[in-house]
């Protein structure tokens, strides 16, 4: 492969040229990032999009935590301490607690996230990820009818349609129509966008709309009706003259539209997990996939933000049997969303201790689940600082998965990938593996202990 102006460039300057690197952002995980480092200094990027961009280079910049953080009690003042002392302190925390909240995950490496669940479960506590509050609806809906779902892989080289419906990967995944879906050149789409067909359901004309061949502007709230009209109007049957904002022969089109192609893909967001319905709304797209197949071959997956959520179900689902809001208070796993997700015990005040890692509650729960969590112990392991760290008890610092350090993470398709470290971190900071497993171990003696007594 020819090397671009800018790797000929970095060479005769000696800089360094790391090839084939994920970039740890969104769940598109891309992996054909290119850095290009001074030393253990990152310079430039190639390929990744301004958002992986500002990823990779975040690692430097000055927001990072680079010491471990007490907070005194009624106190907006934070005091730096050692690593032992802070792991000391939260494992007292989580040994001490009857019921500890930990939540996040959706950031780091899914080695983490196993640690992370022994702990949960070790501390009779509830372990939740953030698609609780994103894609939870999604994952519900396919416990309860399945989901015929490929890889991007096939998406690119076979899909001839492609829907997008609540969401904006333009902003959300800026790669994700480039690499996978709308643009690239596959085995049976030589001729890339020419061979397929864009279509955006939406409320509003994002800028996701504006580069499709149809844009469905739907009524908010009412995906469910437009979606059970297209099973209807496929089915050949009649439907009302205006459907969720939608005229009848719209929907017609659209549904011949699908019908005529050879592989349809839908790719759904918050935009209907998230609104009137929520795993209604998925479950009835679902079922509307499942119809198309009898017509041509359909499939669907839900565009997952943070790029390892899907990781942290995954890893959550073969531990214990659920892939999100598990409560081990019982002394086993229990899974009932709404009662056991993370904001829901924040808002009924029924933990006594949390830790949070890998995300930031304090920039997205309601006010009242954030000051209900300043009030009780708890724990925030981040590598910058955040909402949720200004308003935690201990804060400890940790490396990057992706950048700093290696890890497995699941792209929005389930498929597993190895991400790379590329540079060393900062001077004496733990990964987010190593901060668990040593507050693991401490707990299990302070346990101990307690079981003796």
């Amino acid at each position: 492969m020819m090397k671009t102006e800018t790797e000929t460039k970095a060479e005769s300057k000696k800089l360094q040229v790391v090839t084939d690197v994920v970039c740890p952002f969104c769940g598109t995980l891309c992996d054909d990032i290119k850095i290009i480092k001074d030393g253990n200094r990152i310079i430039d990027t190639l390929n990744a999009c301004a958002i992986g961009n500002e990823k990779f280079k975040s690692a430097q910049d000055g927001h990072r935590i680079m010491t471990p953080l007490e907070r005194g009690d009624n106190s907006a003042e934070f005091t730096p301490v050692s690593y032992d002392y802070a792991i000391e302190k939260a494992a007292q925390i989580l040994a001490n607690a009857k019921r500890p909240l930990f939540y996040g995950w959706s950031s780091t490496s899914c080695e983490a996230q196993e640690v992370g669940n022994e702990l949960a479960e070790l501390c009779g506590g509830v372990t939740d990820n953030t698609a609780s509050v994103c894609h939870g609806p999604s994952v519900i809906a396919i416990q309860t009818v399945g989901a015929p779902c490929c890889t991007l892989g096939e998406v690119k080289n076979r899909a001839d349609l492609i829907i997008y419906w609540g969401c904006n990967p333009v902003h959300a995944h800026p790669r994700h129509m480039s690499r996978y879906s709308t643009y690239p050149r596959g085995f049976f789409t030589e001729r890339g966008f020419k061979d397929r067909t864009v279509v955006v359901v939406d409320p509003r004309p994002t800028d996701t709309a504006k580069q499709a061949e149809y844009f469905v502007q739907v009524e908010q709230g009412k995906d469910y009706e437009l979606l059970d009209a297209l099973r209807t109007v496929i089915r050949g049957e009649d439907i009302p003259d205006v459907v969720a904002g939608i005229p009848k022969e719209k929907i017609k089109e659209l549904g011949n539209l699908c019908k005529s192609k050879k592989f349809g893909l839908l790719f759904f967001g918050m935009g209907v997990t998230q609104t009137t319905g929520k795993h209604r709304n998925i479950d009835i797209a679902i079922s509307f996939v499942a119809d198309m197949n009898k017509y041509t071959k359909f499939n669907l997956i839900p565009m997952r933000g943070h790029y390892n959520v899907s990781g942290s179900g995954q890893v959550m689902s073969w531990q214990s049997g659920f892939p999100f809001a598990m409560d081990f208070s019982r002394g086993y796993p229990r899974y009932n969303p709404g009662e056991t997700a993370a904001n829901d015990i924040l808002e009924r005040h029924e933990c006594d201790a949390a830790l949070v890692i890998a995300s930031d509650p304090g920039a997205h729960f309601p006010v009242s689940s954030m000051k209900y969590y300043a009030q009780i112990p708890t724990i925030c392991i981040d590598p910058h600082y955040t909402p949720t760290t200004g308003v935690s008890k201990i804060v400890m610092p940790s490396t990057i998965v992706g950048v700093e350090e290696e890890g497995t993470a699941y792209r929005m398709d389930n498929v597993p990938i190895r991400c790379r470290k590329v540079v060393v971190a900062p001077e004496g900071i733990l990964s987010d593996h190593e901060i668990l497993e040593r507050i693991l171990e401490r707990v299990k003696e302070l346990k101990g202990k307690e079981n003796q007594e």
